[in-house]
């Protein structure tokens, strides 16, 4: 008999799906194995992509999505975590499936997973696998959800495998060392599939080859030096020169704005040249330049007002961020709203940011985990002298106030810290993510 489940019109509820599902990190594959198994594997009836890494994963995926769809592919995209609604994790052909498309696979799903003591991650990494053999898709992107070795997502026989960058986060989970991360996400490198990476580190880079040489899997190599040339960055976007083995030498173009976003579309140009069946060149370039990723250097004009939304939830990704704002030449004052957990690096996080910053409204994310919020009066305390800061709780009145810092003279307000900042912020500015698809 079918569990009969409420979707609620947002996220915050989104684990009503999956009643008694904890949310927390409990790794391992075989929980994930038996459940598929016992469903006759759905997910070995469509293709796959499967990306790891720290920062990066989401827009690699997304933009293979983009990209395959424009030819001809019917496509399912599975990320996390999401900015504001649980839907935003599962996408068929671009869109989010109706709640009660949602209500109704995971109702069935429901039992088999409480049986299981499937983790809520679990639990929506295989309601998405079985979700995308319903909606019959022809291929699957996949982006780790931590890690890789151990993910709830390394269950699949993907077509390729992608690396984006290693950097350290997550460290309670994946090692104090960026060998030790390196060595986790290297587990989604499977026998004989290609894998692409990145150059990194040199300690990175040997975790992954160890790994590529004693499962037989060819590593390729995507050099920023070498394979993203002529980078050019505005707030509509990158455009760089990619020299294509397949396609000749192309000029990309991606609405994602900053020069680590152009070695991210690198990543994945390199990945679909390498598929049994690659895409077309001029479907390529139109999913490029027509990738949809929220909240991801994500530069918007909202009522004469300039906003960037970024993520930027460790060190690597604020630099990329400080970045990306030095190459825009951002309209001054620079305010930065931020929300960041409380079991991040905060400490190595904001100074980067706030010492650019003309002033700084701190927050406390609603949608963020009680027992993960950050206390940013104590923060503003330690950091207070980089720059001026206002410390503003409510979401809604943080981003009110961030607005008449910056508008009163044309300036730009940047939104990050994590994807429940980001996310909060979209949605009390009418901004919702699932708006756009």
């Amino acid at each position: 008999m079918t569990q009969r489940v409420r979707i609620p019109g947002s996220d915050r509820l989104g684990k009503t799906l999956f009643p008694g599902a904890p949310a927390k990190v409990d790794w391992g594959l075989e929980r994930m194995s038996t459940a598929l198994s016992s469903l006759a594997s759905p997910h070995r009836k469509y293709r796959c992509l499967h990306v790891g890494g720290t920062n990066g994963k989401g827009s690699v995926a997304s933009t293979w999505a983009s990209a395959l769809a424009k030819h001809g592919e019917r496509v399912g995209l599975y990320t996390s975590p999401h900015l504001w609604s649980y839907r935003e994790r599962i996408l068929v052909d671009g869109r989010p499936l109706p709640p009660s498309r949602l209500a109704q696979t995971a109702g069935e799903l429901a039992p088999l997973a409480a049986r299981l003591k499937m983790s809520l991650f679990e639990a929506w990494t295989l309601l998405a696998f079985v979700l995308f053999a319903e909606e019959e898709v022809s291929v699957a992107c996949v982006e780790v959800g931590l890690g890789g070795r151990l993910d709830a997502t390394n269950v699949v026989s993907p077509d390729v495998v992608a690396i984006t960058n290693v950097a350290i986060d997550h460290q309670d989970y994946l090692g104090k060392t960026l060998a030790a991360i390196a060595r986790e996400k290297a587990g989604i490198i499977k026998p004989g599939v290609p894998v692409v990476a990145i150059e990194n580190a040199g300690e990175v880079m040997a975790e992954l080859e160890a790994r590529a040489q004693r499962v037989g899997a060819a590593l390729h190599r995507v050099d920023p030096g070498r394979d993203v040339l002529d980078v050019r960055v505005s707030a509509e976007g990158a455009r760089f020169r990619f020299p294509s083995a397949l396609w000749g030498e192309v000029e990309v173009e991606t609405p994602l704005a900053g020069a680590h976003q152009a070695a991210n579309t690198a990543v994945a140009l390199k990945a679909l040249e390498l598929l049994p069946r690659p895409p077309a060149r001029e479907a390529v370039l139109r999913g490029v330049a027509e990738v949809d990723w929220p909240g991801r250097s994500d530069v918007r004009e909202l009522g004469g007002v300039r906003y960037v939304f970024d993520v930027a939830h460790n060190v690597a990704g604020v630099q990329a961020l400080t970045r990306m704002l030095g190459d825009l030449d951002v309209a001054r004052p620079l305010v930065a709203l931020l929300g960041v957990l409380g079991d991040k690096d905060w400490a190595r996080m904001l100074p980067p940011l706030l010492e650019i910053a003309d002033h700084a409204v701190f927050t406390v994310p609603m949608s963020a985990p009680r027992a993960r919020t950050w206390n940013p009066r104590l923060v503003a305390e330690a950091v207070g002298a980089l720059a001026p800061v206002d410390v503003v709780e409510q979401v809604a009145v943080a981003a009110k106030r961030a607005r008449e810092l910056a508008e009163e003279k044309g300036g730009t307000v940047v939104v990050t810290g994590s994807c429940h900042t980001v996310g909060d912020v979209l949605a009390v500015l009418g901004q919702s993510p699932l708006r756009s698809k």
